[in-house]
């Protein structure tokens, strides 16, 4: 990768460089976010060698006259799930598993989905070629009945034989953007220039998540979150921070813990002055989101977080970053980020 800054003179970001240089510390020291990931990628030859095998003792089961099954880690609880500083969200090495059975009404086309999805991602690692999740789908839609029943399926897979998802050969229709002064070269040699993109945005999928961890990992530059005030843009910064209970079996390869909330803080809307009249009233379903991130295992070791979350819960009420326009068009870009960063605003 290269990467050429740009922008204000550079001892405007001296508190950004301080931070830097404390994370550093806290990394060698063992509190934080690892340097890079610690997850063994499988080569090809391994996964073809692991599907190989699942195969063998379905056929070994039915040679026996037992009925076949798949055992998957149960990723659905969080039961099954324990919270590690510096990694994030992992699943426990003694979990409890589901059973996928060939000889259930409630399983057995799931059991045959996997069989067929199995032998399409055999086929991909065999040819040294890729497919998108949208393209499995598109093979047989009818058949799949829905573009979700095919995630699930890879994840699970991915899951079973623990490795991470991109070993499968099986890439997601990117969602993320990313802009900036920076270039990069992809492992494939394809260059990409960051300053023809748009900002990001939503959910991030796994590439994403993959890009933000490897600049840290490569460059160690600090990593900020810019999300709505409400329990949505925190769910999107603690994916990042800490990754996401259904991926939790590949936290290692895909989670920043050194991550920071820049804002939008609810603090800010109060400190701001923000017109009352641009906040949007909690739903239900957003006090549920709320509640539920409240009471998982890393907001413990988050206190600022906390207490930011137990103010947007106070007051029922939550922002849009397009709320910083009431004060000016160019607040945002102006006032509010070159301030937080020079600053120190982040928690």
């Amino acid at each position: 990768m290269a990467f050429a800054p740009m922008g204000p003179d550079p001892s405007f970001f001296d508190a950004v460089d301080r931070h830097r240089a404390s994370l550093l510390a806290m990394v060698k020291g063992g509190a934080g976010g690892t340097l890079a990931g610690a997850t063994h990628v499988a080569s090809s030859s391994e996964i073809l060698t692991s599907i190989e095998n699942i195969i063998q003792d379905i056929i070994k089961s039915l040679a026996r006259n037992e009925v076949p099954a798949f055992t998957i880690d149960n990723r659905s609880s969080w039961g099954n799930i324990m919270f590690e500083d510096s990694v994030g969200l992992q699943m426990k090495p003694q979990c409890t598993t589901r059973k996928i059975k060939s000889d259930s009404p409630k399983s057995v086309k799931k059991f045959a989905l996997i069989m067929k999805i199995l032998s399409m991602i055999y086929k991909l690692i065999q040819s040294n070629t890729y497919a998108t999740k949208r393209d499995i789908y598109y093979t047989d839609s009818q058949l799949f009945g829905n573009q979700a029943a095919v995630d699930s399926i890879i994840d699970d897979i991915s899951c079973m034989l623990k490795v991470p998802r991109r070993s499968l050969h099986v890439l997601s229709t990117s969602k993320g953007l990313i802009a900036g002064n920076l270039r990069y070269m992809e492992e494939d040699g394809t260059q990409v220039q960051c300053t023809c993109s748009a900002t990001g945005k939503g959910i991030p999928d796994l590439n994403t998540r993959l890009l933000v961890k490897k600049l840290w990992d490569t460059f160690h530059i600090p990593v900020f979150t810019l999300v709505d005030a409400d329990p949505y843009g925190i769910e999107i910064m603690c994916i990042y921070k800490y990754g996401s209970m259904s991926m939790s079996f590949e936290a290692h390869s895909l989670t920043i813990p050194t991550v920071r909330w820049l804002g939008l803080l609810p603090s800010d809307i109060k400190r701001l002055n923000i017109p009352k009249d641009s906040l949007i009233p909690l739903t239900k379903h957003d006090q549920m989101k709320l509640d539920s991130i409240l009471r998982r295992p890393y907001i413990t070791y988050q206190p600022f977080w906390k207490k930011e979350m137990e103010m947007m819960a106070d007051s029922k009420m939550k922002a849009e970053i397009q709320a910083l326009t009431l004060l000016s068009s160019d607040y945002l870009s102006r006032v509010y980020l070159p301030n937080k960063l020079r600053f120190g605003g982040w928690i």
